[in-house]
């Protein structure tokens, strides 16, 4: 309890009241985590979930299907814990892992609680089997340094299969990787079924993403459509990016969906997105300035600096000043 103080004691380091007393402003962290655990009664859970993140006075975003729940919360670091904590008390989430990032609950606009017929929307939720153990024929889980030895050992024969979004591929990914060509989750079934990747069925696969939810379903896709050999990297590439940072077989800066929008591992990373204006190497992520289109695009720092560059086409700018003159 030395923690809570009243307003009246030190109102610059404190200074922020919540429902039934004060609460420490200075340490904040954001965690992420998914678990694919079978739910009977979703609702129930999200009740449950919504009541509990607003008496710890979190923001973030939490889906949850009869599949599991996957989520991205933050606040203030002792009601983060505690949220952990009482999480855990459910028995399908009692070994849940937890990934710590740096950030507030101010990264997030509001809180999201919901249910949906998936965590990751990839459209396979009749696909998709679930049992106490996991996702039933997924990937096989590696280690940090167990996709290094991977790679030493049996080297052009494994290949990195990008599990996100092109956009995110952009600016950061594995050395080498595939990236499909995917806009949404949703694309990966198309893409998968097209055959563009059958030269891969016989290879060493290794499926990535943020935090490792959208690989635990990937890869059984994969491994349902006749790819042989398929493993995912446990812990996704934030974990892979804690241990190795730039030195290792990453690339770029991670894409994040807050308003950081990215992350870097260390002051080695380097950028490899490219403007859109003139190609300049960068991570920065603008969207359109015209309301309607909104695309999301990358704009170099320079570039950002011209007004007229922050419409991603000059027919986004042409459209701004006729809806300005209407």
């Amino acid at each position: 309890m030395d923690n809570y103080k009243p307003f009246w004691v030190s109102v610059q380091a404190w200074g922020v009241k919540k429902q039934g007393g004060w609460y420490n402003t200075g340490v904040q962290k954001i965690i992420l985590y998914y678990k694919f655990t079978p739910i009977t009664d979703p609702e129930a859970i999200r009740l449950w979930q919504r009541t509990l993140c607003e008496k710890l006075h979190l923001k973030g975003r939490i889906l949850i299907s009869v599949h599991g729940i996957n989520g991205t919360v933050g606040g203030e670091l002792d009601d983060v814990k505690q949220y952990v904590k009482e999480t855990k008390q459910f028995g399908g989430f009692k070994d849940t892992t937890f990934k710590w990032s740096e950030g507030s609950r101010d990264h997030f606009p509001k809180l999201q609680v919901r249910v949906r017929p998936e965590i990751v929307s990839f459209g396979v939720a009749d696909e998709l089997k679930v049992d106490a153990t996991g996702v039933v024929g997924s990937g096989k889980h590696l280690k940090p340094t167990e996709v290094n030895e991977l790679v030493n050992r049996y080297g052009d024969d494994v290949v990195f299969f990008d599990g996100r979004n092109a956009y995110e591929a952009a600016v950061g990914r594995f050395k080498n990787a595939v990236v499909p060509n995917t806009r949404t989750s949703y694309d990966f079934v198309t893409e998968l079924d097209s055959g563009s990747y059958d030269n891969l069925k016989s290879k060493k696969v290794v499926t990535y993403c943020t935090g490792g939810v959208r690989c635990e379903i990937l890869s059984a896709m994969m491994k349902n459509r006749g790819f042989e050999d398929v493993y995912q990297i446990d812990g996704g590439i934030v974990k892979y990016g804690e241990q190795y940072g730039d030195e290792g077989l990453w690339e770029g800066s991670l894409y994040v969906f807050d308003d950081r929008m990215g992350l870097k591992f260390s002051d080695k990373a380097v950028d490899i997105g490219e403007c859109i204006h003139c190609k300049a190497k960068t991570s920065n992520y603008e969207n359109c300035a015209l309301a309607t289109c909104n695309k999301l695009v990358l704009i170099c720092e320079t570039c950002r600096q011209d007004t007229a560059k922050l419409f991603h086409t000059e027919v986004c700018q042409a459209s701004a000043k006729t809806g300005a003159n209407a």
